[in-house]
């Protein structure tokens, strides 16, 4: 391979590994503390501070609007949308832009207010997409949240009538909390680096401990509300009638619980439920009621997959997912019975979405008529919300770290000093060539933290431990070279012939001791489980980065000294110029002699 190309893929390297790392980098050091503080609040609280500063915000322009006074610099936005709407409407912008100009651009105060409003909830979702994509703390570093799931019992034992017409038994109560146990675990720890506290507390409860920064917005991403998931068919003719009935009655229809003051509105075998969407902000909105057969057509457990596609035809968005079969039987008699009829898909007694049957369908279902987003909102929902059995949120708080900011700080102190005194080592030993050593861990440890932050991983002590002992491991593979190229120095050969076969002479020892460490990672993450298997999945990640900074970044950079540098030595020993003279003088003594 030539140098010029493992040069380029070195510089790709990096720049890949930057983009990967700077949502790290950007959330930890450029944004400020209260905009973190913001950005970890819960979707309805930041729907309040966006409506309520927006509001505020307002009522500042229009108390300047009548002394046309200048727009506050934080408010500029608002001038360049103004600019706009005057563009687009190909009208002669005012001479110059205060609170009044920029206020009567807009076609109402409603419509500046939701301008206002929307620049804050975009700015603060985007901080909230950048803390995400950022490298994690686990709770020995930051602490995190202690939730408490409560199985519903009594959610279950319905389901169970209706399903398979029996009562609930004891079998079944330990069968769903086991299984509900796994579905937690693979939905938090999907990667075995976050580390979370998932075990059984008491007959049938949950106990979780999440590392990480105290988002309450994050149990709602993992349990996805309670984790009843179901489809039902629409009864269209009841429907029409309970809204007739709920247009002329709208506040004796309902009691303060949300039941039905009147159930002989609807037929017996029919409920009634609420249609909810989401909003801008994310949260579910109430659209209005239809009717539902209490009969489960399908529950959730029966889906495997789902997917959103694009239509060949005209490319819209298509949900698509895959039942096991067992729900496929069901569902192609559900939908041989209810040819072009609609079906909802019920969350935890809210309707998601409603769907038109269209032939009868076994084991692919294919939904369509949805935006992306939608799209994506309803093959999310399936995917990750049915739970075994509907799981409610008992107790939630935050938790400390383990470990104290002091005593991170000391061992974040003892981790530097230990990489500068290895560091310095090596520059003081092997003298020039230390730096190459230098700059290869210093790159080692920026790819092994960038595919950390690329993978969203939480980072903990067990995981930073197998970071470290990579490093060391790094360095080793630079020993061997280096000692490789000195014993080839004593044979009177030139730099270039060195260098090639330092490396090459190397090459299988380094490999065989990275190949025999991976392999014992290997086995420790699919044995393990916590911190044993963050430790081990962290390591393998550093002996990959170890060996191609040893052994390709290296190797580029004596290459570089030898034929753009044109250097004739290699600077590796205080003993060189020793070791070199003495071939030369043997050879002067073998030509006297002769």
């Amino acid at each position: 391979m030539s140098k010029r190309y493992r040069f380029f893929i070195i510089l790709v390297t990096v720049v890949i590994c930057f983009i990967f790392l700077y949502p790290s980098i950007r959330w930890y050091f450029l944004v400020p503390k209260e905009q973190q503080a913001l950005a970890l609040e819960s979707r309805e609280q930041i729907k309040n501070y966006a409506s309520q500063t927006a509001r505020a915000d307002l009522q500042e322009l229009l108390d300047l609007y009548p002394s046309e006074g200048a727009v506050p610099e934080r408010l500029s936005f608002l001038t360049a949308s103004a600019k706009k709407i005057y563009k687009d409407a190909k009208q002669k912008a005012p001479d110059a832009w205060n609170a009044k100009t920029v206020l009567n651009s807009f076609a109402s105060r409603r419509e500046a207010l939701e301008a206002i409003e929307t620049r804050y909830r975009e700015e603060i979702f985007t901080l909230k997409d950048l803390q995400k994509n950022a490298i994690q703390l686990g709770l020995d570093l930051s602490g995190g949240l202690s939730i408490v799931l409560q199985a519903d019992m009594n959610a279950l034992q319905e389901r169970t009538r209706q399903l398979y017409n029996r009562d609930l038994n004891d079998a079944d109560r330990e069968d769903a909390v086991t299984r509900a146990l796994e579905v937690l675990n693979s939905r938090i720890d999907r990667f075995g680096l976050t580390e979370p506290v998932i075990r059984r507390q008491g007959a049938d409860q949950i106990y979780v401990e999440i590392p990480g920064t105290a988002d309450p917005e994050r149990i709602n991403s993992i349990i996805m509300g309670k984790g009843g998931l179901a489809f039902h068919i629409v009864d269209q003719e009841a429907a029409a009638a309970f809204n007739s009935y709920y247009d002329s009655h709208p506040t004796t229809t309902f009691d303060a619980r949300g039941n039905l003051l009147d159930p002989t509105i609807v037929p017996s075998d029919v409920m009634v439920l609420g249609v909810y969407t989401k909003d801008r902000y994310g949260l579910d909105e109430f659209t209005g009621y239809t009717t539902v057969k209490k009969e489960i057509g399908l529950d959730g457990n029966h889906i495997r997959s789902a997917v959103v596609e694009r239509n060949n035809l005209d490319g819209k968005p298509e949900v698509t997912f895959m039942l096991d079969s067992e729900g496929g039987d069901i569902f192609y008699k559900l939908t041989s019975a209810n040819v072009q009829k609609p079906m909802a898909i019920v969350l935890d007694d809210r309707v998601k979405s409603q769907a038109t049957i269209q032939t009868a369908i076994r084991d692919a279902v294919r939904l369509t008529g949805f935006g992306a987003d939608e799209a994506n909102n309803i093959a999310l929902t399936l995917r990750t919300a049915a739970l075994p059995v509907e799981l409610e949120v008992a107790n939630q708080q935050t938790i400390g770290a383990s470990l104290g900011e002091d005593t991170i700080r000391q061992g974040l102190y003892a981790l530097i000093g230990g990489l500068a005194a290895v560091m310095v080592f090596m520059l003081v030993f092997y003298k020039i060539s230390g730096i190459n050593a230098v700059v290869a861990q210093v790159l080692n440890f920026y790819l092994m933290f960038s595919v950390l932050s690329a993978f969203n991983f939480t980072l903990t002590l067990p995981s930073i431990a197998g970071f470290i002992l990579t490093i060391g491991m790094a360095v080793d593979a630079n020993v061997i070279i280096f000692e490789r190229m000195k014993e080839e120095m004593r044979l009177g050969k030139g730099r270039k012939a060195v260098v090639d076969a330092g490396f090459d002479k190397a090459f299988w020892a380094i490999m065989d001791s990275n190949i025999t460490t991976f392999i014992a990672a290997l086995f420790l993450s699919q044995l393990g489980s916590g911190p044993i298997q963050g430790f081990a999945v962290s390591l393998a990640i550093g002996v990959f980065s170890s060996v191609f900074t040893a052994l390709f970044v290296s190797r580029l950079i004596f290459d570089f000294g030898t034929d753009v540098l044109q250097s004739k030595k290699v600077s590796i020993s205080w003993r060189k110029q020793q070791a070199i003279a003495a071939p030369v003088l043997a050879g002067e003594a073998a030509r006297g002699a002769k």
